[in-house]
């Protein structure tokens, strides 16, 4: 079998996606998730511009070979956009030997080591009221984890929150749109909401927390050990992890578990957080991560040292993505949990999935490879449209992280 053509698709079906399909001489095809939230155009010039000649002729087969040739060939290594390029590639490069072989993804990376993944998603409000009524509306739908985020008192708009009925960072317009912060507000906040939340809705639901990078590690130590009662899954991106070793610090003061990772493209992002074991997930996501050749070594390497996968899944990656982590998810030892939104209906009628969710939980079923299909007649229905994450800025002006 020989690679014979790699197509690049952008479309905006609820919003930007940007998918790969390469094509084979006997007819099997593969499916890839290439999309990077704000910047999915220089992905699909990448890929157009530099992978696909580096891939025709090639056997699809040779997964291991091809993600060293794209990685290592390139001399310029790493970066949210190569990786995101080359995480497409290798995702459809693995759905097309599941599909030959005919057997699910997921048998190729050991078989099951579950028969379901519990997933979380998310609960947000203007206010401590309005949020803790989305987090007992979530609970009823079944959800057995559930994050939660809350707009703050003395500040108009905050990271996870929004004024519709599900949230959507990413803005259409010509430049990001501005945020405001403080820190100080948000940490006076924070643990009465949990405590408010933690009452209505009893032990038995796991509660999950997204501080967005936007702590020092000493303030981040503080929300950690101020959480602690409530007893979260996790405290999320607490600090800016460019530095791995901040995380030192929160871990010497707190025993809430801590998640970093989505914003992370190699091994080389978190191997000093994993063996000094100074997170408790890493919420690397397949298609940002490089693909699933790379994944199932960090996957690895976690479980050394009881780390456990979380793998960000939110719906600025399309089903793809979610399939890939799904297959993922189901052959690792180490799976923890699988962020999950869900996805507006026009994506649904691109993207066709054979994964179920039902009462807080995946399945996945038989069929071969990814067992996600794109109709490609329906995505040129809905052209690209620019967007933009938000930027942050503090209560003086200050650019912050977002």
């Amino acid at each position: 079998m020989k690679i014979t053509g790699l197509k690049v698709m952008v479309c905006s079906p609820g919003r930007n996606f940007v998918t790969v399909k390469i094509e084979t001489d006997k007819g099997v095809f593969g499916l890839g998730d290439a999309t990077l939230n704000g910047r999915e155009k220089a992905v699909a010039a990448y890929l157009e511009s530099h992978l696909t000649s580096c891939l025709i002729g090639r056997d699809p087969f040779d997964t291991e070979d091809i993600w060293n040739y794209l990685y290592k060939g390139a001399y310029w290594r790493r970066g949210p956009v190569t990786m995101t390029a080359i995480g497409a590639v290798d995702i459809a490069l693995w759905d097309i030997k599941s599909k030959a072989l005919e057997v699910p993804l997921y048998q190729l990376l050991g078989g099951k080591s579950r028969n379901r993944l519990m997933a979380y998603t998310h609960a947000q409000g203007q206010d401590l009221a309005e949020t803790v009524e989305d987090v007992v509306a979530v609970k009823e739908q079944g959800f057995r984890a559930i994050r939660v985020q809350s707009g703050i008192p003395g500040l108009k708009k905050v990271y996870g929150v929004s004024d519709k009925e599900s949230y959507e960072p990413a803005v259409k317009s010509s430049r990001p749109v501005e945020e405001n912060w403080s820190t100080a507000k948000y940490l006076e906040f924070i643990p009465k909401l949990f405590s408010a939340v933690r009452k209505e809705v009893g032990a038995d639901i796991h509660l999950l927390h997204d501080a967005h990078h936007r702590l020092s590690p000493i303030e981040a130590a503080r929300l950690g050990k101020e959480l602690e009662s409530y007893h979260l899954y996790w405290l999320e991106d607490a600090t800016a992890a460019e530095l791995q070793d901040r995380f030192r610090i929160i871990r010497q003061h707190t025993t809430t578990p801590l998640a970093v990772g989505e914003v992370f493209n190699s091994v080389y992002d978190c191997h000093q957080l994993m063996i000094e074991h100074l997170i408790d997930y890493i919420r690397m996501t397949v298609a940002h991560g490089g693909g699933i050749t790379p994944m199932m070594k960090i996957a690895n390497l976690a479980s050394f040292h009881n780390i456990k996968t979380g793998c960000h899944g939110p719906s600025d990656l399309s089903p793809i993505n979610m399939a890939a982590c799904l297959h993922f998810g189901m052959a690792i030892n180490n799976y923890g949990i699988q962020e999950y939104m869900g996805y507006p209906q026009e994506t649904a009628d691109v993207f066709s999935t054979s994964y179920k969710f039902a009462d807080g939980y995946f399945t996945l079923d038989e069929s071969p490879g990814l067992g996600v299909n794109y109709d490609e007649k329906k995505a040129k229905t809905f052209p690209y449209e620019k967007a933009y994450l938000p930027i942050n800025r503090l209560e003086d002006g200050t650019l912050w992280d977002w």
